[in-house]
């Protein structure tokens, strides 16, 4: 049985004009392959409400879980609640849970819980709130779709408040051989290899080092033995291909080689 799959949602302006760098992303990924689950689609969307809702509503529909990141502080901006009610379609007020959670980061809070700070406690009716040790406020779950912070400590610490909850499969293994070769004198025995084992995926990922081309190839799979029968197949086809130095042209790059770098 193929594992569960998932999408991600990254959600702000401050993303997409590249004030504030995505780490969200890559650790999820991390944490969902250690779970056997596939993230299989990554999109990032400003504050846009019609955005965040048509993307939500496209991801729930396609994935088995869906994971949101930013746009539930307390500023006019952070609009991610609204839109997964409308997403969902229904109303969505302060809660008494959240509030009373949110209420113990404070040492007055009916007189520090004010209007703005209430937004966090906005929940979309039906549900269930997700843990959040940092600072209080509190992302949720309704249906697929799991709403978090987006401030990266806020959005580890929901996540593993988050993974309990989750139904995994295998976790997905992973082996990288380093070829000192130019992609283009690999990629036929690479084609060959996915063809002939489609229980795994493999991709090349070139590098220029001391001089050096090269391709570090990662095959990723649940079987352990086909990634190991794979690691020698590739460590065998790495011993048979000599380094290849840029600057001699003469001896190594023939016309019918091509460009060095392919």
């Amino acid at each position: 049985m193929p594992n569960p799959t998932a999408a991600m949602l990254v959600i702000g302006d401050e993303i997409l004009s590249g004030r504030t760098q995505d780490t969200n992303t890559s650790h999820l990924a991390a944490k969902l392959t250690e779970a056997g689950i596939d993230l299989r689609e990554v999109r990032v969307v400003g504050d846009e409400p019609s955005d965040i809702v048509a993307a939500v509503n496209a991801l729930r529909a396609r994935f088995k879980y869906v994971f949101t990141s930013g746009g539930i502080g307390p500023t006019h901006d952070d609009v991610t609640a609204d839109c997964i009610a409308t997403a969902f379609n229904v109303g969505i007020s302060v809660r008494a849970d959240a509030r009373a959670i949110l209420a113990t980061n404070y040492k007055n809070p009916d007189v520090e819980l004010n209007e703005a700070r209430l937004r966090m406690a906005r929940i979309p009716d039906g549900a269930d709130l997700i843990d959040n040790p940092i600072s209080k406020a509190p992302g949720f779950r309704i249906g697929n779709v799991h709403v978090m912070a987006g401030v990266p400590t806020i959005f580890h610490a929901m996540v593993e408040s988050v993974l309990p909850t989750l139904t995994g499969g295998e976790p997905l293994l992973s082996i990288t051989v380093r070829i000192e070769a130019p992609e283009g004198e690999i990629a036929e025995t690479l084609a060959n290899m996915a063809k002939a084992s489609t229980s795994l995926t493999f991709g090349s990922y070139p590098f220029i080092q001391n001089g050096v081309f090269g391709s570090n190839i990662v095959a990723r799979g649940t079987d352990k033995d086909r990634l190991n029968s794979a690691r020698k197949e590739l460590e065998a086809l790495a011993k048979t291909l000599k380094a290849w130095d840029p600057f001699d042209y003469k001896n190594q790059y023939p016309r019918s080689r091509g460009h060095p770098t392919k």
